[in-house]
């Protein structure tokens, strides 16, 4: 039997949760529907309540955070097989289900489905995330098979019970960004090769272009905390192409430094109005990384934590 388990934070599931019903009904797949609340505020905890009757719902009353939430799954179902989908997920295949169950194998412990976005361009306010998410998230499962645990991502894949039980989500990481990037990590360092199979789910939740800038810069200083902190930097170097640019560019990194005071407002200026530039959104993300490991660097030891 299959349990998926859906986290949700600040966001209307109930389009996700009907669609999921519709089809568990109409093939009688077994499986039961597990959704943990990470404290949304009322309007959306009240929004969401009619699910109770569909799902088993539990709200948590501090926010626990992306990493922690999906290992408390573990304790709020029994079954052998977990399917996480992102609260913010939007089903587009009928046989979303029946396909996940066609791909399962003993051999192949997690499995990942992809995500795609919508193809009509939103408002400028939304269009950074959207063009972000087309041209660098967006793959095939043969692109993502390229580099299978690299690609693993957090919003769409299924992994054996027994397997979530011994490597978990690193728990160190409360704030946004790269817990997806550990697992996969230590899923590679114990062997195991995630399967990628053309089942994707929609992203039903483009961002504003400056809630993403501040999320992009949350994911980066996670991502300076955990190349101090984290056991393995080599191996967090080989999967984060951020890494390996700034690792290629370090002769440069003091102009970088100044390059980044000088551009960062004019860059902030436009990509949050909607005029789009991956080039330099690549850049202030650099820039915004060589800064902060910078300054982390100058910290007495002892002194940074990961919150």
């Amino acid at each position: 039997m299959l349990a998926i388990c859906i986290p949700v934070y600040n966001f209307d599931v109930n389009p996700l949760i009907n669609a999921l019903v519709t089809e568990i009904s109409s093939f009688q797949i077994p499986c039961e529907i597990v959704v943990i609340d990470d404290c949304s505020n009322a309007k959306f905890r009240s929004m969401n309540a009619p699910i109770e009757q569909h799902v088993k719902y539990v709200e948590l009353s501090k926010n626990v955070g992306r990493a922690k939430i999906r290992n408390l799954f573990l304790d709020h179902t029994e079954q052998e097989q977990l399917l996480f989908l992102d609260g913010d997920s939007l089903i587009i295949s009928s046989a979303f289900l029946r396909t996940y169950l066609d791909a399962l194998s003993p051999s192949l412990p997690v499995i990942c489905g992809g995500r795609t976005y919508p193809e009509e361009r939103p408002s400028r306010r939304q269009l950074l995330r959207w063009k972000y998410g087309i041209q660098r998230e967006f793959k095939s499962a043969i692109q993502r098979s390229h580099y299978p645990n690299e690609s693993f991502m957090t919003n769409n894949f299924l992994i054996n019970r027994e397997l979530l039980e011994n490597i978990r989500f690193d728990e160190r990481l409360t704030d946004y960004g790269h817990e997806d990037t550990l697992f996969g990590i230590e899923l590679m360092r114990a062997g195991i090769t995630i399967k990628h199979i053309e089942n994707p789910i929609l992203n039903g939740d483009i961002e504003t272009n400056e809630l993403f800038l501040s999320k992009t810069e949350r994911a980066v200083e996670n991502l300076v905390l955990l190349m101090h902190h984290y056991e393995f930097p080599a191996e967090l170097e080989k999967e984060v192409l951020l890494l390996r640019t700034a690792k290629k560019l370090k002769s440069l990194s003091g102009l970088i430094y100044w390059l980044h005071k000088l551009t960062a407002p004019v860059f902030l200026f436009f990509l949050k109005r909607g005029v789009v530039s991956l080039a330099c959104f690549s850049f202030y993300k650099l820039g915004y990384f060589t800064i902060k490991n910078k300054n982390f660097i100058s910290i007495p030891v002892g002194r940074a934590e990961i919150h």
